[in-house]
């Protein structure tokens, strides 16, 4: 739950950014910032995905009681995100509007996107600090401590919106100043409480110790990852491609309903994260008759919440759409997109569980392939192929279309038992 709650704030980020932008900016201020999250997490999803093995490898020493190699891998962390935050700035501000161009961004929008995109990417190396740090924690069973710096951040977030946009009307570029802001004080707060507070975490860049065989493990657990997040994100916008053709309204409206989207899913997200750090620490300790268990309790309690925040979403989601704009057009195009896939979220949840058992045990490489066939073989030649047969309704079909796909897939695989065999300490036997 405290995962879950941070991440529930962490998203405030964006959806702060989104309902202020929306009432204050226009319509293609929205859109704007909606076209610029794909491209954000088309060049951070490597990294992300590579920092994931380091949570794996961290959750697994830590089970087995191994501090000094948890120490390592933390070291290691810190060195390979510092110098991939650099990368991405400059990568970022640099092709950003030739992305732009690629999926067809209406003229009218463009401009508004690149100058959000431009100052969001001179925060990563803040962003990938705190979320580094956020990520070891988990790995260590303490997922309570990056709440509360979440919280903070958060909160200072939505002041420093209303300032920058509402008071001091430096319109969308505020918007981005004050996520950076939020963020490097959330890294920088975190940074100077844990080396006083914490035994183990030390954030002391001169200190640090790379370690090879470290990094060659978290390569082979978090690549996989981090590919198949680079490919998400790159089916991402070649979804906003499709959305692109239909005008502003529908990418507003996209926009919109994607971030009440992403909420609905935190809980299933983020109880699939505790699980895959569950499994790890269990494989570490030579206990994997516990893994099964953990994977029924954890399908059960997201199953029922998919349930209810499916009908809420239902209900409500003309009045949610709402509080993000006043555009009539935006609020019923976004409607229509989440009763459709709002109605699938059990779907979705349960392929997320599954995939987390398998991630925790080391074997990522199977739950990438499962989810670029169900993206690229399946949801986005959908859409295309629904759009151009029955409209914009047709890309809202494809989801739920290829949740469904990568869950028989994973379940599938699952039933075999090869993950058991990737654990980075072997289990005895």
């Amino acid at each position: 739950m405290p995962m879950v709650l941070g991440n529930v704030f962490q998203q405030l980020y964006n959806v702060v950014d989104s309902i202020i932008i929306g009432n204050y900016l226009g319509k293609e201020a929205l859109a704007a910032v909606g076209a610029a999250f794909p491209i954000i997490f088309l060049l951070i999803s490597l990294v992300i995905g590579v920092g994931s093995g380091f949570t794996i490898i961290v959750s697994q020493y830590f089970g087995a009681r191994d501090v000094e190699k948890v120490k390592r891998t933390i070291d290691t962390t810190y060195i390979i995100l510092f110098f991939a935050s650099i990368a991405i700035t400059v990568i970022g501000i640099v092709f950003a509007t030739a992305i732009f161009r690629l999926t067809d961004l209406p003229e009218e929008v463009l401009p508004q996107a690149r100058s959000y995109l431009t100052v969001y990417f001179t925060g990563m190396v803040f962003f990938f600090g705190f979320s580094g740090t956020s990520a070891i924690l988990r790995g260590m069973g303490d997922s309570k401590t990056p709440l509360y710096f979440m919280i903070i951040a958060t909160l200072t977030n939505v002041v420093l919106d209303l300032l920058f946009v509402v008071v001091f009307k430096w319109g969308i570029e505020g918007a981005a100043i004050a996520t950076v802001v939020s963020q490097a004080g959330a890294f920088i707060t975190a940074a100077l409480y844990l080396n006083k507070k914490h035994e183990i975490v030390n954030l002391s860049f001169r200190k640090y110790v790379f370690d090879r065989e470290i990094f060659r493990n978290s390569i082979r657990i978090g690549l996989p990852s981090g590919l198949q997040q680079t490919f998400v994100a790159a089916g991402m916008i070649a979804l906003y491609g499709i959305v692109n053709q239909f005008g502003t309204s529908t990418i507003a409206a996209y926009s919109v309903a994607t971030r009440i989207d992403s909420f609905a899913s935190l809980l299933a997200m983020n109880f699939a994260a505790a699980l895959s750090a569950f499994v790890g620490q269990n494989l570490g300790a030579q206990k994997p008759e516990r893994v099964r268990a953990g994977l029924i309790s954890t399908w059960i309690i997201t199953s029922v919440i998919s349930v209810v925040i499916s009908l809420l979403v239902i209900l409500f989601g003309k009045s949610l759409m709402g509080v993000f704009t006043p555009d009539d057009a935006v609020i019923s195009i976004g409607n229509d997109y989440l009763v459709i896939v709002s109605s699938f979220y059990i779907v979705f949840s349960s392929l997320f569980v599954i995939n987390a058992v398998m991630r925790g045990s080391g074997d990522t490489l199977i739950p990438m392939f499962i989810t670029l066939i169900a993206l690229w073989v399946v949801r986005v030649p959908a859409s295309y192929f629904l759009a151009d047969r029955i409209g914009v309704t047709g890309i809202w079909w494809a989801i739920p279309l290829g949740w469904g796909t990568g869950l028989t897939l994973a379940f599938l695989y699952y039933l075999t038992g090869r993950w058991k065999t990737k654990s980075v300490i072997r289990t005895k036997t």
